[in-house]
């Protein structure tokens, strides 16, 4: 049986961010993808915002990315473009790519790093013990790991055979997406609830609303002609498709993102409809958040708990991105009263503050983690500062090409003393003379020090004093190395229990979306307003911050949520939800063969038999 520190399931955009980020920690970690090459059959996503370049950044790989892709500003709130090309940071613009481009970027990025992938696998089953997981997969073959992270995609086998609930909503509308050649030359542009535009190759791409949206079946090129004589009064002679796939508007999140030694990540912890064009940046997001501190504890760096801030703080951006892709749906009707509310918009997107308000939550640019009381910059992304060092100038990003943390003094050398971590955080004395300027929130007081986390994060910002310092780094980076405390990942003699299981292990294990909760199983049954509306008044209410709409929710109510689980349950749609118009996103197509959870006392596992083009501009593109 091979051994591994970590193996995830799934080789798209989120497991292979996910699969780099503990490479460069140092972890052993392994790939399973069903696909036979990371070559994908349609576009999927087109694009990256300017948080995921900025990631990209971090790790000193991005211009691989600028030099196939076009800069472009590429935001937009229910068809509605946002301009942030004076936002303070160094990639203040969006990128054209195609998911397949981005795909085998990040794959030849993998390949420098020596990431093993065992392709044309898929995950049949798993058992969790208190040391590990043991893993079988269709080949017959069977894998050991301390970890197991589900980037399977929006119908996560890993996700379903780990009990976690997938709460939300059912899909209120159905697309049919293709790229096809056609006899005729069509008009380009919006219409039939999404549009027409030119693809790869001299190829059209088409995304239009179907009637039907409990359609099922695998859609054909009869369906397709269907739809465009339903809304052009001719099929163009349309022929010789490339691909042909549906996709609709289905919003649903993972409960929890972890359950013991399994977690999820990417499509297979929430999906929502494609307006946007946030599915992929947040995926990555999730992965880059979580690699460093799984790292850390499979190293026993850390303590488990640890694992509890991955969920606290991307579970709240995605219940964020289900609501607003909703409000952007319910925005996206045909009927002259929506299009009255969407012209009121587009006057308010003129304005400076909300622009910058909806523009940095798509963007990612905004995203601000809880990590208490202090200074403004807590829990914000770094800016990409140009510092003066000693050794020369340096900006912040290159600081952490290699994923580990660093504590920025801007005080006098010598000042902050961390020798207790000196191998696990970089202490870098520097000098910056320029305004701390930062999107939407604007100029903030220069700090004299900044800890930063491997993810780019602030953990801590000092204030002429290093009060709370020491606290901070115990907490992100373990305890000081001179006590000789080495904490172990495994609990022994303990069974994976409940507390254990990462079920809400705090206070926002579960996230409300305004009304709008994603732990309900539909509709708010106490209103005959749609979900998807009272989202979008929610942001033409213009709260001051999104995160005010993601509230905790009390740990009795979880608690009781819980327990409901084993009376009744919600049937996942057969539909896929995907982000960007592909039912087999992050390398997840629904095959047909689910996932058993084994039982957790053997250890005897079988295996269950078994660049630049820019793309069509539609509803669901940027």
């Amino acid at each position: 049986m091979s051994e591994h520190a970590v193996v995830i399931a799934g080789g798209g955009p989120t497991g292979m961010m996910l699969a780099a980020e503990l490479t460069l920690a140092g972890t052993n970690v392994l790939i399973v993808e069903r696909r036979p090459s990371f070559k994908l059959e349609s576009s999927r996503s087109r694009g990256l915002h300017s948080r995921t370049i900025e990631v990209l950044d971090q790790r000193g790989v991005v211009d691989r990315f600028l030099a196939e892709g076009k800069a472009m500003q590429v935001q937009a709130f229910a068809g509605v473009p946002m301009d942030i090309s004076d936002f303070p940071t160094r990639h203040n613009y969006g990128m054209a790519l195609l998911q397949s481009h981005f795909e085998r970027i990040m794959s030849g990025w993998l390949d420098e790093l020596g990431v093993p992938i065992l392709r044309e696998r898929e995950v049949t089953s798993f058992a969790q013990d208190d040391s590990g997981v043991d893993i079988a997969l269709s080949d017959g073959t069977s894998l050991r790991a301390q970890y197991l992270v589900g980037c399977d995609g929006g119908r996560s086998a890993v996700r379903k055979a780990a009990g976690i609930d997938f709460a939300g909503w059912d899909p209120t509308t159905c697309w049919i997406h293709a790229e096809v050649e056609m006899a005729e030359q069509p008009e380009f542009g919006l219409r039939g609830g999404g549009g027409i535009g030119p693809a790869e190759g001299g190829r059209v791409g088409v995304t239009l609303i179907e009637p039907d949206v409990n359609r099922t079946d695998e859609p054909t090129l009869e369906d397709l002609r269907a739809a465009l004589i339903r809304v052009d009064g001719t099929d163009h002679g349309v022929h010789s498709p490339r691909f042909i796939s549906r996709f609709t508007d289905m919003t649903r999140q993972a409960v929890a993102y972890r359950s013991g030694r399994v977690l999820v990540a990417g499509d297979a912890a929430h999906v929502h409809p494609p307006m946007g064009g946030q599915g992929l940046n947040i995926g990555v997001q999730d992965s880059v958040n979580l690699g460093w501190k799984l790292a850390q504890v499979v190293k026993g760096t850390s303590p488990v708990s640890l694992l509890d801030t991955y969920q606290a703080e991307r579970r709240p951006v995605g219940a964020r991105v289900l609501q607003n892709t909703m409000a952007q749906r319910a925005l996206g009707a045909t009927d002259e009263r929506t299009g009255a509310l969407r012209n009121f918009l587009a006057e308010l997107l003129t304005m400076d503050q909300p622009r910058k308000h909806i523009a940095g939550m798509i963007s990612g640019l905004d995203v601000h983690y809880d990590l208490g009381e202090g200074h403004p910059m807590l829990g914000l992304r770094m800016p990409d500062l140009d510092l003066a060092t000693a050794n020369g100038p340096v900006r912040v990003f290159e600081l952490l090409h290699n994923a580990k943390p660093v504590l920025l003094n801007f005080g006098d050398a010598g000042a902050l003393d961390i020798t207790a971590w000196a191998e696990r955080v970089q202490l870098v004395n520097a000098s910056y003379a320029g305004p701390w300027e930062l999107p939407v929130l604007g100029e903030v007081s220069a700090p004299s020090a900044v800890l930063v986390r491997p993810d780019g994060h602030v953990a801590w910002v000092g204030e002429g004093r290093d009060a709370g310092l020491r606290d901070a780094l115990t907490t992100w980076f373990g305890p000081d190395q001179r006590s000789g405390l080495k904490i172990s990942s495994t609990r022994k003699g303990a069974r994976v229990g409940r507390s254990e299981m990462g079920y809400l292990s705090s206070a926002t294990a579960s996230t409300s979306l305004t009304d709008c909760n994603p732990m309900r199983r539909t509709r708010n049954r106490m209103s005959s307003t749609p979900c998807s509306t009272r989202a979008a008044r929610s942001f033409i209410a213009g709260r001051k911050r999104a995160d005010a709409a993601v509230t905790a929710t009390p740990a009795d109510e979880i608690a009781r949520i819980l327990r409901e689980r084993e009376t009744r349950s919600t049937p996942e749609s057969t539909l896929d939800p995907i982000h960007n118009s592909d039912p087999a996103r992050d390398g997840d197509r629904d095959s047909g063969r689910s996932i058993q959870p084994r039982d957790p006392a053997s250890r005897d596992v079988s295996a269950a038999s078994g660049g630049r083009t820019i793309e069509p501009i539609t509803e669901e593109d940027f």
